[in-house]
């Protein structure tokens, strides 16, 4: 083969690849949804409830005395914890992304503020869109949610 088509092998392969990634994100995506619609707290108990069941049972015999109860609940203590931090880390990630995307939207408002860009006057509002009156003492003080980012921005 010679070089321009194996160029081209590759460059269907990255575009293969780059749709079975978007068809495997929107399956995660699909799977992660369902999967904690169908963790219900009834089911949670249940099968809370059908765990101790078991190690109680297996306790007693042969196989529970190699494997004793308390070191099982501890291992899925264990691993618990460990799939929520990845959790964790994942929806660290989703935000860090969400924040480099808004910064990037901030700058280009920023570059083009100072490019001169005209404004374009606001349009006048009808009057069913028309804020409500707000008396003298609502504007001397912040609302409550507005106090709040105040004072965390502080």
């Amino acid at each position: 083969m010679n070089f321009e088509a194996l160029r081209q092998r590759v460059q269907r392969a990255e575009l293969v690849v780059a749709v079975r990634v978007e068809k495997t994100r929107s399956s995660w995506f699909s799977l992660s949804g369902a999967w904690r619609a169908g963790w219900t707290p009834l089911r949670i108990i249940t099968v809370g409830l059908a765990g101790g069941f078991l190690a109680g049972k297996l306790e007693p015999t042969g196989l529970g005395a190699k494997v004793q109860g308390a070191r099982w609940l501890q291992m899925i203590g264990s691993v618990s914890n460990l799939l929520a931090s990845t959790q964790a880390a994942f929806a660290s990630m989703q935000a860090s992304e969400a924040a480099d995307t808004a910064e990037q939207a901030a700058d280009k408002v920023d570059d083009a503020v100072d490019s001169g860009v005209p404004r374009q006057p606001p349009a006048p509002r009808a009057a069913a869109t028309a804020a409500p009156r707000v008396d003298a003492d609502d504007q001397r003080q912040p609302q409550p949610a507005e106090a709040a980012t105040d004072l965390s921005e502080r």
